[in-house]
């Protein structure tokens, strides 16, 4: 498929927009966790992405994409797509946001290690000298003694990446089975479900107008993040695309200066370099091979 260089330049633009998205979402959630339940937190983001996601594409597409091909198979991301989020907003509540978003940019880095493991794909010596810088670039960011501070929680955003990296190698096979905008539907709908039903629970009472505000960014934030990237992809090839999704460690961290006052020490600095460094140069490289490129997507 060819692509005009003003349909490429719009699919940037597009993407670059999208990365802001997920930024907020991140920032908004870190800040609404502050007063409320995490599982509180994810219902009301999972309900708003759902019923934020329906009314802009159904009209689009129909009831037709409400209908799934392969009910199991979304059953099984959207449980996968839970723990992810479940892990992401957990490991917020302890993590600055722009720390945690360079984490998370290491999920192609886990997908490239998963496609050798469990694919049996064979990857370049270069593409080895990415995934270990990338992780090297993690442990300086969440170094015991650092900045960030080091606890068991350090488990929270480690778990976060590698469900994220199992949800991508499902999305990915799914891809090929189902309408993309089924399956989103069917993701956003099925966690709300869960959480909603856990609700009455985890509810505590919200007396701030800024945390109302914050639970409601999340989900819209979120739900136009994903219709950005998603449209972003229809105009701009997934290698061209794939550097500027690290355009979002830059608006965690300015939000995170911004909102919580936090600005990454010197060895903080140097992991969210490294992890983008090794990004960018993989998804290059990988580009290069003619190899499928991950599409990573918001947590």
């Amino acid at each position: 498929m060819s692509y005009s260089r003003a349909s490429i330049f719009a699919g940037i633009g597009l993407m670059t927009l999208a990365t802001l998205c997920f930024a907020i979402l991140d920032t908004s959630a870190k800040l609404a966790m502050a007063s409320v339940p995490v599982l509180m937190a994810l219902s009301m983001r999972y309900l708003l992405q759902a019923v934020v996601s329906t009314a802009v594409l159904l009209p689009m597409h129909g009831r037709a994409i409400l209908v799934p091909r392969h009910p199991r198979l979304q059953l099984l991301r959207a449980a996968v797509f839970a723990i992810t989020t479940l892990f992401a907003m957990a490991a917020l509540k302890y993590m600055p946001v722009g720390e945690f978003a360079a984490i998370v940019m290491l999920v192609p880095m886990l997908v490239t290690v998963l496609a050798v493991l469990v694919l049996k794909e064979r990857i370049s010596a270069w593409q080895w000298v990415f995934v270990t810088g990338a992780l090297v670039g993690a442990m300086m960011i969440i170094r015991p003694g650092g900045s960030v501070g080091f606890g068991w929680w350090v488990v929270l955003p480690i778990g976060c990446v590698v469900f994220s990296s199992w949800f991508q190698l499902i999305s990915s096979h799914l891809g090929r089975l189902e309408n993309p905008t089924t399956t989103h539907l069917c993701t956003v709908w099925l966690c709300a479900g869960l959480t909603l039903v856990l609700l009455p629970w985890t509810w505590s009472a919200v007396d701030s107008a800024l945390t109302w505000a914050a639970l409601c960014l999340m989900g819209t934030a979120s739900a136009i993040g994903h219709f950005l990237l998603a449209q972003a992809y229809r105009r701009a090839p997934a290698s061209t695309l794939m550097p500027y999704m690290y355009c979002q460690i830059g608006f965690a961290v300015l939000f995170g200066w911004w909102i919580f006052a936090h600005v990454p020490d010197q060895w903080a600095w140097g992991g969210i370099l490294l992890i983008a460094v090794c990004g960018m140069s993989s998804a290059w490289l990988t580009a290069r091979q003619h190899r499928p490129v991950v599409v990573l997507s918001e947590t």
